[in-house]
Protein backbone atom coordinates (compact mmCIF):
# COMPACT_ATOMS: atom_id res chain seq x y z
CA UNK A 1 0.00 0.00 0.00
CA UNK A 2 1.09 3.88 -1.12
CA UNK A 3 0.71 6.27 1.80
CA UNK A 4 -1.75 9.32 0.46
CA UNK A 5 0.68 12.32 0.66
CA UNK A 6 -0.61 14.78 3.60
CA UNK A 7 -2.94 12.08 5.03
CA UNK A 8 -2.08 10.14 8.00
CA UNK A 9 -4.59 7.44 7.88
CA UNK A 10 -5.08 7.18 4.16
CA UNK A 11 -3.19 4.53 2.02
CA UNK A 12 -3.85 3.53 -1.76
CA UNK A 13 -4.25 -0.07 -2.78
CA UNK A 14 -1.47 -0.52 -5.39
CA UNK A 15 -3.54 -3.25 -7.22
CA UNK A 16 -7.39 -1.54 -7.29
CA UNK A 17 -5.81 2.00 -6.80
CA UNK A 18 -9.13 2.52 -3.55
CA UNK A 19 -8.09 4.74 -1.22
CA UNK A 20 -8.43 3.00 2.01
CA UNK A 21 -8.74 4.80 5.72
CA UNK A 22 -7.09 2.96 8.36
CA UNK A 23 -7.49 5.21 11.15
CA UNK A 24 -9.79 2.48 13.23
CA UNK A 25 -10.82 4.97 16.41
CA UNK A 26 -12.39 7.05 13.85
CA UNK A 27 -14.10 4.58 12.07
CA UNK A 28 -15.74 3.70 15.44
CA UNK A 29 -16.29 6.90 16.59
CA UNK A 30 -18.36 7.08 13.26
CA UNK A 31 -19.87 4.44 13.58
CA UNK A 32 -21.01 4.88 17.60
CA UNK A 33 -21.88 8.52 16.38
CA UNK A 34 -24.53 7.24 13.63
CA UNK A 35 -26.45 4.75 16.16
CA UNK A 36 -26.75 7.53 18.17
CA UNK A 37 -28.12 9.34 15.00
CA UNK A 38 -30.29 6.62 14.60
CA UNK A 39 -31.19 6.06 17.50
CA UNK A 40 -32.51 9.49 18.02
CA UNK A 41 -34.55 9.40 15.06
CA UNK A 42 -36.19 6.18 16.56
CA UNK A 43 -36.98 8.42 19.02
CA UNK A 44 -38.36 10.83 17.40
CA UNK A 45 -41.00 8.50 15.08
CA UNK A 46 -42.13 7.03 17.78
CA UNK A 47 -42.84 10.23 20.12
CA UNK A 48 -44.69 11.58 16.80
CA UNK A 49 -46.40 8.46 16.99
CA UNK A 50 -47.73 9.19 20.07
CA UNK A 51 -48.85 12.37 20.12
CA UNK A 52 -50.53 11.78 16.87
CA UNK A 53 -52.07 9.12 19.25
CA UNK A 54 -53.40 11.37 21.94
CA UNK A 55 -54.52 13.86 19.23
CA UNK A 56 -56.58 10.96 17.94
CA UNK A 57 -57.98 10.49 21.53
CA UNK A 58 -58.32 13.56 21.79
CA UNK A 59 -60.69 14.53 19.18
CA UNK A 60 -62.65 10.68 20.12
CA UNK A 61 -63.16 12.40 23.63
CA UNK A 62 -64.41 15.63 22.38
CA UNK A 63 -66.50 14.43 19.81
CA UNK A 64 -68.77 12.14 22.08
CA UNK A 65 -68.66 15.19 24.87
Amino acid sequence: MIKVEGHNNLFRDEESGAIMNLDAAGYQEYIKKRNLKNKEREDIHNIKSEINEIKSLLKEFLSNR
